[in-house]
């Protein structure tokens, strides 16, 4: 069976830029973990905004310019990036909370034989679930996961109802 690693937008304004706390922060070394402890297949999402955010119907539901591409913000954590680079991964840049494009690199494997998927990263209760949905929706058999150490959402709160909704829709999250 052919493993897959999802690492989502562990970008700095995610970690500790414009919308980074201290639980995104607090995960940063479980994830450089998991990845330097993964053998698989590693995809890397970044979270992709450009110049007009603040136009878009994101940027006017949140108003907090992120991840604009070619930023430092942009850029995924160091210590992240140093483990992914030690690895191997495919980076992915997505301009919407989950990724087609991602589904699509998985969908090519998954032609080839079994698969498992576990995601990691970064918001627990926006992209990560919008990415474990968006798999789970298009391969219904397939294994999914979220490790819960590797994640953290907007709040503890929304961290905690968003790993409640995936289990809820089948998806295992490890703690």
């Amino acid at each position: 069976m052919d493993k897959v690693l999802v690492v989502v937008d562990m970008q700095k304004d995610f970690v500790d830029g414009a919308l980074g706390t201290k639980e995104a922060v607090g995960i940063v070394d479980n994830v450089v973990a998991k990845i330097k402890g993964f053998d698989g297949r590693i995809f890397a999402t970044l979270d992709t905004h450009f110049s007009n955010y603040l136009e878009t119907a994101e940027g006017r539901k949140l108003p907090v310019p992120h991840c604009i591409q070619g930023t430092d913000g942009w850029k995924i954590d160091e210590k992240v990036l140093r483990a992914l680079t030690e690895k191997g991964y495919k980076a992915i840049e997505k301009k919407t909370f989950g990724s087609t494009t991602l589904v699509e690199e998985i969908r090519n494997m998954s032609a080839e034989g079994e698969i498992s998927i576990e995601l990691v990263g970064l918001c627990t209760d926006i992209c990560v679930v919008s990415n474990a949905l968006l798999l789970k929706a298009f391969f219904p058999e397939t294994a999914i996961s979220v490790d819960a150490s590797c994640c953290a959402g907007v709040t503890p709160k929304t961290h905690e109802a968003a790993l409640e909704t995936m289990k809820m829709c089948q998806i295992d999250v490890k703690d």
